[in-house]
């Protein structure tokens, strides 16, 4: 049932199919993304969603009657929260809707979204379900109509016990897949038959106008990594109040703006030292330390070392004044500065304790 729903609705033809198992491949210009799905019960299905891309028009349009549940494993999606007003799924998100607004512009704010659908197809789902587990209390209309009374998804951040559902879906071994997906899939429907919505479980939304704000001011700082922007400034030249640019800067990227820049320079530092030397992995590893928090009675296990390349310099240069410099360049976004550093003029040695 839910594949012919799809073929019949915007869904490209599928690129491997066999037994209960099909794959789909999608293209935008920006990237491409690959759909697993899994057919369980008949009018219930499980898939894993793999895309890297920026952005995809979907063609989809059903008059089915749904119910899909979406987790978010890795990544963000930008998803329509109402008329001209956007909310963003992050890793740990339940995004739960019956596919009435599933057409149109999507956008990957990170560039990439890992995640698993489940999808019921009602009213299939149900009989199916009551055929195959005998007394089982979780009525799908009941829980559809908790969960999407309207045309909107209805997201849930932070929901006890989700990552530890979805989670165990990666590592299931190939010879018990579908007998284990069926299991987890009741799993799922008991949790969310048993959970208490509080008030505060969705996720805030941001108007249009203000996203696109955002949106240009990323293309701004993303595109001049040799000036450094204050908030104040951004604020004043796009005309959106500081607390409202901050805030919606975090939702759809996922961390504060000053954070968000030194990571992308770190990241663009290292694209350019990619001359087969090894260093950018270093620089990489580097990154990764600088974002491990360490107590203070504890030594990285990893060191970088500075050293002259014939044998001069400060012997007493250590590594907090490698890991500072390297902090310092990357957030006033000196990119030349730490390529000639890190290439130029000194050797990054890496040892394993």
């Amino acid at each position: 049932m839910l594949e012919q729903v799809m073929a019949d609705n915007g869904f490209p033809v599928p690129l491997v199919e066999g037994g209960d198992c099909r794959v789909f491949q999608f293209h935008s210009g920006t990237g491409e993304g690959i759909m697993t799905q899994y057919d369980l019960f008949p009018g219930v299905s499980l898939m894993y969603n793999d895309f890297h891309m920026e952005s995809y028009d979907s063609a989809f349009r059903t008059t089915e009657d749904l119910l899909c549940i979406d987790y978010c494993r890795q990544g963000r999606m930008e998803y329509p929260a109402g008329p001209d007003a956007y909310s963003y799924v992050e890793a740990g998100d339940l995004k739960l809707d019956r596919r009435l607004e599933h057409q149109g512009h999507f956008t990957f704010p990170l560039a990439h979204y890992h995640g698993i659908t489940v999808g019921f197809a009602l009213p299939q789902a149900a009989q199916s379900l009551k055929e195959w587990i005998r007394e089982f209390p979780v009525d799908l209309v009941r829980l559809q109509n908790k969960f999407c009374s309207s045309r909107h998804p209805k997201v849930l951040h932070g929901a006890p016990s989700i990552d530890h559902i979805f989670q165990e879906l990666y590592a299931v071994p190939e010879q018990i897949k579908i007998p284990y997906f069926r299991i987890k899939v009741l799993e799922l429907l008991l949790y969310l038959d048993a959970l208490e919505l509080p008030k505060d479980a969705e996720k805030p939304y941001f108007y249009k106008s203000q996203v696109e704000k955002v949106k240009a001011v990323h293309r701004l700082l993303t595109g001049e990594l040799e000036r450094h922007y204050t908030i104040a400034e951004l604020s004043e030249r796009f005309s959106v109040p500081a607390t409202a640019l901050k805030e919606c800067f975090k939702s759809i990227y996922g961390q504060p703006i000053n954070t968000y820049m030194r990571n992308f320079r770190m990241d663009q530092a290292a694209l350019l030292l990619q001359q087969g030397d090894g260093v950018a992995e270093k620089l990489l590893a580097l990154r990764r330390k600088l974002h491990t928090p360490v107590a203070a009675d504890e030594e990285f296990d990893t060191q970088f070392l500075l050293q002259f390349p014939h044998g001069g310099g400060n012997a007493g240069l250590g590594q907090e004044q490698l890991v500072g410099g390297l902090v310092d360049r990357t957030a006033f976004g000196d990119l030349h500065h730490i390529c000639q550093l890190l290439k130029g003029h000194w050797i990054v040695s890496f040892l394993q304790n």
